[in-house]
């Protein structure tokens, strides 16, 4: 929480940042794409806050998605938000990251495999992946 009451906006890079080490430790290594957990950095942030989100003790969801696979870099996309038992949805933040993979042993860039890219692929626009946070 902030001075103003709500979250405050370096907390959100926060939330961000457990939903993409979900999507790009956990999730990628179970499904046999562990080459990420070998190293990656990120190159950029880009976030548009909605609404504020104030303290509660309900958990919010992030949708994390993949939206461009390049040859060297990813672009993963969010959003945090909840929806009320009504089925009214509140989006709290809309984001995405620039996310390099580095090979740590040679401290530099490396390019994307063909398995990292498989396991992307099944994440693209059309198929976000809900991450509970809270």
């Amino acid at each position: 929480m902030d001075a103003f009451g709500h979250v405050n906006n370096v907390v959100f890079l926060r939330y961000l940042e457990e939903a993409r080490i979900d999507f790009m430790f956990t999730q990628a290594t179970a499904a046999g794409a562990g080459e990420f957990a070998g190293g990656s950095v990120v190159a950029r942030h880009e976030i548009d806050y909605k609404r504020p989100l104030v303290h509660r003790p309900t958990p919010v969801t992030i949708e994390t998605w993949v939206t461009k696979i390049g040859g060297a870099s990813l672009t993963v996309s969010y959003e945090i938000k909840d929806t009320a038992e009504d089925g009214t949805e509140t989006v709290y933040v809309r984001a995405s990251t620039v996310v390099v993979p580095y090979d740590l042993a040679e401290g530099r860039p490396r390019r994307i495999s063909a398995v990292e890219k498989e396991f992307l692929s099944r994440f693209t626009d059309e198929l976000p992946v809900p991450v509970p946070v809270g």
